[in-house]
């Protein structure tokens, strides 16, 4: 069907058609508008990342120059390839070393008279800590004088016998008689020395006989005193203790299934308890036979004591070590903090430090293994890292604010 139109309908259509273009066009122009905000944002939040200066900001930068990080104690090592030892914990007491203790005893019964050894004093060896007067020492030395005194005349005797003998005037028998008499006083001068020596007395004394005096077996200190001036001491009293501290033992409780790495011989790290000390030691006895209550072996390390610092009844941690494993990628251990709760290491990058996080490995309390986030040759903050954590936290409480 043909429809015609005149030239005013013609116009109202074209009309119509147009403000439709145009609706359409502003209906477009408006979702457009609508969709810019998001990309300004994202340029806006990415100038949040960056400084005063401009430059953008990467999370954990802490920028430092070198002046400020000799300053702050910082020392630079490179990580590389170590090996870090295994080693097994056990806890342990310092004990005396039994073998220089001494339990001084009189050997003899008497009377005090004088103590010159005091609690705790430190004595050398052959020092007189107390003297004695005993009437079996006076007993004894007076045998001792009256042996030396029959050898000196059967001495002038045989002598004498001898040479009559040989001019032919005297009996050889009386001259065999004489020397025989000589080698017997010989022997009982010997004699009476000896009993004076097993008890720890001179052969003679500058004093009456009867002064005995007890001296110290070696250098050390007087632990324990039991005695007192005037006081009568048997001849079993133990009278004094004493040790010398110059070395010490570190005992510990192995268990059963710690045998196999504690062994004599070995070395281990001593760690005191109540104060930052350690020593290096050696492994010098194993028990071979197990407790019945405790179940353990006692085991114990000989230390080196020259200041004294180890005393006894000291509680102490032991380290053995167990094994050596190599590790490829190792750093100091005091390079390691923890930030947001996790682990990282100070990288040195240029202008300042990256806290770069990690993965942690075996540590020795020396070297510590880094799994992932460190490769080797990468260069790092061993010492100062906890100067470094306190300025990156200064850094990020500055931008909250």
């Amino acid at each position: 069907m043909n429809i015609k139109l005149d030239k005013k309908q013609a116009i109202a259509i074209a009309s119509i058609a147009a403000a439709g273009i145009v609706l359409a066009i502003l209906i477009l122009g408006t979702g457009k508008s609508m969709t810019a905000p998001p990309a300004a944002a994202k340029t806006e939040a990415h100038a949040e990342k960056k400084d005063e200066h401009g430059h953008e900001e990467v999370e954990g930068r802490l920028e430092l120059s070198a002046a400020q990080s000799k300053a702050a104690g910082v020392l630079i090592a490179t990580a590389a390839p170590g090996s870090i030892k295994t080693t097994v914990a056990l806890p342990g007491e310092i004990r005396f070393n039994e073998d220089r203790t001494a339990h001084v005893v009189p050997r003899l019964a008497g009377v005090v008279e004088a103590v010159q050894a005091d609690l705790g004093q430190l004595v050398k060896k052959g020092q007189v800590l107390a003297v004695i007067a005993s009437t079996e020492l006076s007993e004894q030395r007076s045998e001792l004088l009256s042996a030396q005194r029959r050898l000196s005349l059967a001495r002038s005797t045989y002598e004498r016998e001898e040479k009559l003998w040989r001019e032919k005037i005297s009996a050889e028998q009386d001259y065999l008689q004489a020397q025989q008499a000589w080698r017997e006083a010989e022997i009982a001068v010997q004699n009476a020395q000896q009993k004076l020596s097993a008890l720890g007395a001179s052969a003679s004394s500058k004093g009456p006989l009867n002064r005995y005096e007890i001296r110290a077996p070696f250098d050390g200190m007087v632990l324990e005193k039991h005695i007192t001036l005037g006081e009568a001491v048997k001849e079993d009293a133990n009278i004094f203790i004493i040790s010398d501290l110059s070395t010490v033992w570190a005992e510990i409780a192995v268990p059963a299934k710690d045998l196999a790495t504690v062994r004599m011989g070995g070395k281990a790290e001593v760690k005191a308890s109540a104060f930052d000390a350690s020593a290096q030691g050696t492994i010098t006895y194993v028990g071979a036979l197990l407790g019945e209550q405790t179940r353990t072996a006692k085991a114990r390390i000989s230390l080196l004591n020259p200041d004294m610092a180890w005393r006894p009844g000291l509680f102490v941690s032991v380290e053995v070590v167990s094994g050596v494993a190599d590790a490829p990628v190792t750093v100091q251990s005091t390079a390691i903090q923890t930030v947001e709760d996790k682990p990282v290491v100070f990288v040195q990058v240029k202008d300042g430090y990256q806290a770069t996080p990690v993965v942690l490995g075996r540590n020795d309390g020396t070297l510590t293994q880094i799994k992932q986030g460190l490769a080797a040759g990468t260069p790092y903050a061993a010492q100062g890292s906890f100067v470094l954590k306190s300025e990156l936290g200064k850094d990020a409480a500055g931008h909250e604010h």
